[in-house]
């Protein structure tokens, strides 16, 4: 599970550069920047939950044993 988190939380970071790097800056909240802007902060937003989630096997594994 452990290999599966990392995985998933490269991912997460390879998705929001893309999405980063679709945004037209001069005008970030119209057509397709809108997606681009909305992907970023859904990738942003899985990599702060699979962090939380990994943290969180550790603790439980510190105070497992």
């Amino acid at each position: 599970m452990k290999k599966t988190i990392q995985i998933f939380m490269i991912l997460s970071i390879c998705m929001m550069a893309f999405n980063i790097y679709q945004i037209d800056w001069q005008t970030p909240l119209e057509g397709k920047s809108t997606v681009a802007v909305i992907g970023a902060l859904a990738s942003g937003s899985a990599f702060l939950l699979l962090l939380i989630l990994q943290l969180a096997r550790k603790i439980n594994q510190k105070s497992q044993g």
